[in-house]
């Protein structure tokens, strides 16, 4: 059977997932296919970062999966016995952010959120299903399904991991270093007499190889530099509990345990004729230190679906190179922050390594927050908007809560004439005006007398000043 929709998504995990809703939230159609069962059950992804919390208010997710996490905006250092030193100035000095620090919440909460989002909108995924080929041409793409069906869309996006089909069908370079360093990851219940807070706890015992992740719920999440591919539990429990004497821990109950061999790559190219886009793992994989991985394959989905929406209403009115454009050199980015963050913990100088991968840690805040990411452009352009308090008749308002993903926005502060040639559909929200619908005003002055053009991924796409 052949069926036809505006995107065919390949890989239904959080990528995935995001790209499916943020189309609908665009009037596009979509299908979703997944060769699982159904949403991650455990493991996986551990952090949301603060711009990451900010993209999900756009989106109208935010209410729905921050009562779920638990808010962590320290580091803490563990050595000799005893908590050497505590930062989190990294996070108080983000400027135009309102949710300064992580939320830890497990891969497997926004998962299964988006999964049921897109059931209830009558798109579920279609699982059990793989693409065996992809065939583009001026018109779109046609791909085969193992079910026997054919999809014809006007685009497809691979987010299918690290071993992507979709890339590798196009011949799309993926080069992979794999420096030797491996660890465990163990997520569980347990019971210790180390005072237990919401902060993350790197231990400096030889080496700095335990690290102790606070999750939601009822369970801890450790990473432990095991250095082999093959170990037991009684294995791992014993380097945690060498790093945090004199406390101890055990181990109530396991959830998740596995281990990862550090990979790094970054794609050659992020898409194929404008009409295959890749996303997520598929095009960038690297350590987990930093927690960067989930957070930017969001924030791939995000800057690609509402770009797709404009080529399809208004062919031609976008360069979708931009994309790849915008989005390579952040992946190169993490690419090193992370493998940096990684190599601390097994090369640094004896007995410093967890002083120096904070010290490290506060050097790259601006991709760990997410707060530092910009893309190319003059002045403001291609900076995030600041957040900042509005106040209404009624009360108070974020400015944040008066974006949303389906629309450009215009703030313009004060009493101006709305500038020609906005994208079609674009909001006006006008602050400190002494006329027009709303009664927004604030006492911010960090776009003072400035008219703002906002992008649907809260970035600023034009400006005008007095």
């Amino acid at each position: 059977m052949t069926h036809d929709t505006d995107i065919l998504i390949v890989g239904a995990g959080p990528v995935g997932l995001m790209s499916a809703y943020l189309a609908h939230l665009s009037g596009l159609s979509t299908i979703i296919i997944d060769k699982s069962d159904g949403p991650l059950k455990v493991g996986r992804a551990d952090a949301l970062n603060a711009r990451t919390l900010q993209l999900l208010e756009l989106a109208g997710l935010f209410d729905g999966l921050y009562p779920l996490g638990r808010p962590c905006d320290t580091s803490t250092v563990f050595a000799d016995g005893k908590v050497q030193s505590r930062q989190s100035s990294w996070w108080k000095n983000l400027e135009g952010c309102f949710h300064r620090h992580f939320l830890m919440l497990g891969q497997s909460h926004i998962e299964n959120q988006l999964d049921q989002k897109l059931a209830e909108l009558n798109n579920p995924v279609l699982r059990h299903r793989t693409a065996t080929d992809i065939r583009v041409d001026d018109h779109g793409c046609t791909t085969r399904l193992s079910s026997g069906d054919t999809i014809r869309s006007r685009y497809v996006i691979g987010a299918d991991g690290s071993r992507s089909f979709i890339r590798e069908t196009f011949n799309i370079g993926f080069h992979i270093q794999r420096p030797e360093i491996t660890w465990a990851v163990v997520d569980g219940n347990i019971l210790t007499d180390y005072p237990k807070a919401p902060e993350i706890v790197v231990f400096q015992s030889e080496t700095s190889d335990v690290a102790w992740i606070p999750r939601e719920g009822d369970i801890d999440r450790f990473y432990i530099r095991m250095d082999k591919k093959s170990f037991t539990m009684p294995e791992v429990l014993k380097k945690i509990n060498r790093a945090m004497q004199p406390y101890s821990l055990k181990f109530l109950r396991v959830d998740w345990l596995s281990q990862f061999s550090v990979k790094e790559s970054v794609a050659e190219r992020f898409s194929y004729k404008n009409k295959v886009f890749l996303a997520g793992d598929a095009c960038h994989i690297h350590s987990v230190n930093g927690g960067q991985g989930l957070n930017t394959g969001l924030a791939d989905a995000f800057n690609l679906i509402w770009k797709l929406k404009i080529d399809k209403e208004h062919p031609g009115t976008i360069d979708l190179s931009s994309y790849e454009a915008e989005r390579k050199p952040v992946a190169e980015s993490v690419i090193k922050v992370s493998g940096d963050l990684v190599r601390t913990t097994k090369f640094a100088e004896t007995n410093s390594h967890a002083k120096q991968y904070l010290k490290l840690v506060e050097a790259y805040s601006g991709n760990i927050t997410g707060m530092g990411i910009t893309y190319p452009g003059e002045g403001l352009i291609g900076h995030r908007l600041h957040d900042m308090t509005i106040k209404t008749s009624t009360g108070q308002k974020r400015l944040y809560s008066l974006l949303d993903y389906q629309s450009h926005s215009l703030i313009s502060f004060g009493d101006k004439a709305t500038p020609p040639n906005l994208p079609k559909g674009t909001k006006v929200i006008r602050i400190n005006a002494n006329d027009g619908p709303t009664s927004y005003s604030t006492e911010n002055q960090t776009y003072p007398n400035q008219q703002l053009l906002i992008r649907p991924d809260g970035y600023i796409a034009q400006t005008w000043n007095d």
